[in-house]
């Protein structure tokens, strides 16, 4: 290899390091299918593989204080992202005959119930993902919202302006796909980040 062309690889080769040891801040976006949980073990194995491998080595001392204490350097930050839909106020039954015609609407002690019950639901799964990233030195934030999620996610994508954003793919079909449109399709298109999305295991 002649001199001009190892210089380039060297070249090469230190951008891709100065890009790896950066400091990253990723957002995934979490939910009740296994394959967030999926996207969010590949982030911390393929972007921060050090807070992995800090992981697989940390063991917690006999008299341990702050879990910050634990950790060492921080390595890059990851957001962890649940959004819930809002719930129906109005319920139309799907019967034929008259009653198909009505309208029930829930009383607000149910509306109450049924918002706890997702706010419980949430926090069990921002406390599920965090625990994946538990022992690393990635430091951890978890934001929650209520909408329709793709558009939510690319709303958080503006005000919390990552690095990445990182989403697991449910591996829908061709037929559900153009029926029910695709989260990961949206936001590749209308988040303002560069976006990636882990396909589900086979």
């Amino acid at each position: 290899m002649d001199e001009g062309k190892e210089e380039q690889v060297q070249v090469q080769q230190n951008y891709s390091a100065s890009i790896l040891n950066k400091k990253k801040r990723v957002m995934v976006a979490i939910d009740e299918n296994e394959t967030s949980f999926h996207a969010l073990q590949w982030t911390l194995d393929f972007l921060f593989p050090s807070a992995t491998a800090a992981a697989a080595a940390a063991a917690p001392p006999p008299d341990h204080h702050k879990e910050e204490e634990e950790k060492e350097e921080e390595v890059g930050s990851v957001i962890l992202l649940h959004v819930h839909r809002p719930f129906q106020h109005l319920i139309i039954p799907a019967v034929p005959g008259p009653a198909a015609a009505a309208v029930y609407v829930p009383s607000s002690s149910v509306i109450e119930s049924v918002k706890k019950a997702q706010e419980k639901n949430t926090a069990m799964l921002l406390s599920q993902a965090s625990k994946l990233c538990k022992h690393t030195p990635v430091k951890v934030e978890t934001m929650m919202m209520e909408g329709e999620p793709k558009e939510m996610i690319c709303e958080a994508v503006e005000q919390t302006h990552p690095d990445l954003l990182i989403l697991g793919s449910r591996g829908l079909g061709t037929l559900k796909r153009a029926f029910l449109g695709s989260v990961s399709d949206y936001c590749a298109h209308h988040a303002k980040c560069p976006v990636l999305i882990v396909k589900p295991q086979k």
